[in-house]
């Protein structure tokens, strides 16, 4: 029988610089059941016209608004990036655009069509930026650019030509036996069966749906920016070597066999072990 660890509160893991003035928001959330962890990553780039992309989670909200507003004043803020429309990086979204009086909200319509029931967004401080678009944060263009693998149709990701670093939003998830572990620590096995079971499982169950050849056009334009650096909401970071090896996983996904998932069993032994009294 499998050995199930309990719930967790979130772990907080100071930011990391991944590049100039670029900076990696951490949050990491144990896994349910399992004694791995999950990043929930968030990004802010500094430069002349700052910009947060993505809002975290409710979950560490203190800790992740003190994190962002230790690398930039809220009122230099000047844009915030909404990859998409889910929880995990919508968290704080209210609350960013609260402290921030001189930012833009960059996301889609289709975000705020979806998302409006619990947000409202303020229209005349938004701009509408779809993938493939490109917008000016001052001393930078930012070019959107959806990821090969996402689990919203408001995806888009967005890539810094200044600094090589392309924000993957959910492509590349994986989950991590310590949180401090970062990519060249993985068993490079332990490494792909995780972005598989996460590619599947978690964000894009459409992959056993799609065409090979189509959707390795939608990886070659990822893999065809002149990217250094791959930072994600799921993913340690990215560089050198492993950028290729994870766009070559990714790539042969319409062609594997989804791994299996937890089902009714395992929610079993799951409240099972949570009903056992803390020794």
């Amino acid at each position: 029988m499998t050995t199930f660890a309990p719930l967790a509160p979130t772990i907080s893991v100071p930011p990391l610089k991944v590049a100039d003035e670029t900076f990696v928001i951490h949050q990491v959330q144990p896994a349910l059941g399992q004694p791995l962890f999950v990043y929930i990553n968030s990004m802010v780039i500094r430069g002349k016209e700052p910009i947060i992309v993505d809002t975290g989670t409710p979950a560490n909200r203190k800790q992740w608004l003190e994190d962002v507003f230790s690398i930039v004043e809220p009122e230099d803020v000047r844009w915030v990036f909404l990859s998409h429309d889910d929880v995990d990086h919508t968290g704080n979204l209210e609350q960013v655009m609260d402290a921030c009086p001189n930012a833009t909200l960059v996301c889609n319509w289709a975000m705020v069509e979806r998302h409006t029931n619990c947000f409202n967004f303020p229209i005349d401080k938004c701009r509408w930026v779809m993938h493939d678009e490109s917008f000016d944060i001052g001393d930078r263009t930012l070019h959107a650019v959806r990821p090969p693998v996402f689990d919203s149709p408001t995806t888009r990701g967005v890539f810094d030509p200044s600094t090589g670093v392309y924000w993957c939003v959910d492509s590349f998830a994986t989950p991590l036996p310590d949180p401090n572990m970062g990519i060249a620590d993985l068993d490079p096995d332990f490494w792909r069966f995780g972005m598989t079971l996460f590619s599947f499982g978690a964000v894009s169950p459409w992959l056993t749906m799609v065409d090979y050849d189509k959707f390795g056009h939608s990886v070659d334009r990822v893999q065809n920016l002149d990217i250094t650096t791959i930072a994600g909401c799921h993913t340690p970071v990215l560089e050198g070597p492993f950028i290729q090896q994870a766009l070559d996983t990714t790539r042969g996904f319409p062609s594997v066999t989804p791994p299996p998932l937890p089902d009714q069993s395992v929610l079993d032994q799951i409240i099972l072990a949570l009903s056992q009294p803390v020794s």
